[in-house]
């Protein structure tokens, strides 16, 4: 159903968007259908989701210096009260807020393969979060360091993380703005952005892989699926370390203006039938 070449596009979508406060699931729903693909065709849905496994994977070898970080801390901290510090806290932050972000995707799991694949649910998706986002940009104190992040503050962006199942509203997007409206700086909000993403996406993906395994085999094939996803490993490496350079000295307006106009896009080319919602 998605030969090489397509795969390679669709892939470098997927790296580009996955971390941006763009929304890649927007994003790839849109590319699927211009190249006629079925998106409420299960094994396409699965497809979108597996991909995902590549960019976590570029984030987990970006990162690796910082996991290997808290995940010492938190076991050191488990063993010897005297040992927990913002390391450790931060090992349980992320634990805590990757639960809630689980729970919500498993109970709404028919919504994410079902109304929710529509185009108009991409468009509703990028325009409301985009004002969102610019609140989050301009009300927030960004007065906090990532070393300030508590448990507390972790539930709460893993519950706004999980309102990415609404495509067009972005995983990084929502919890961006959450960190924002907490108090956090751009840079500690991104980080920990990438932070709640790794286990996400990565359970999600792996959860769609076994899952809709035969669905994959039978449609998508697992040779396109695995070069997706290799492709968007790669070009997500460039992307994070792209975009973490450029929230700490820029803040999210041209974010947001490219959300709004991509949105007016999708809106033209559904009226005048290039493409269909579903």
């Amino acid at each position: 159903m998605i030969n090489w070449w397509q795969s390679i596009v669709l892939g470098i979508v997927e790296g580009i968007t996955e971390f941006l406060p763009i929304s890649s699931t927007g994003h790839l729903t849109v590319t699927e259908k211009l190249m006629g693909l079925p998106i409420d065709d299960p094994s396409v849905t699965a497809y979108t989701a597996v991909i995902q496994v590549g960019a976590m994977i570029a984030s987990i070898i970006y990162f690796w210096g910082d996991i290997v970080r808290f995940a010492t801390a938190w076991f050191a901290g488990l063993r010897n009260a005297d040992k927990r510090g913002s390391d450790y806290r931060m090992g349980w932050a992320i634990i805590a807020g990757f639960i809630p972000t689980a729970v919500i995707a498993l109970l709404a799991e028919n919504l994410i393969t079902g109304v929710l694949r529509s185009l108009w649910a991409v468009v509703v998706g990028l325009v409301v979060w985009s004002i969102a986002m610019f609140i989050g940009d301009r009300v927030g104190k960004q007065n906090r360091g990532e070393d300030s992040i508590t448990v507390r503050d972790s539930v709460i962006l893993g519950t706004l993380q999980s309102l990415a199942l609404v495509p067009g509203v972005s995983r990084s997007g929502a919890t961006i703005t959450g960190g924002l409206l907490l108090g956090l700086d751009r840079v500690a909000a991104t980080r920990m952005s990438f932070f709640l993403g790794i286990p996400t996406l990565i359970a999600s993906g792996l959860y769609q892989a076994v899952k809709e395994a035969k669905h994959i085999a039978d449609g998508v094939g697992w040779g396109s699926t695995l070069l997706g996803t290799a492709v968007s490993g790669v070009v997500a490496y460039v992307s994070i370390a792209w975009l973490l350079r450029y929230v700490s000295k820029n803040d999210f307006t041209g974010f947001i203006i490219y959300r709004l106009a991509l949105a007016l896009v999708i809106v033209a080319l559904l009226v005048t039938q290039v493409i269909s919602a579903v």
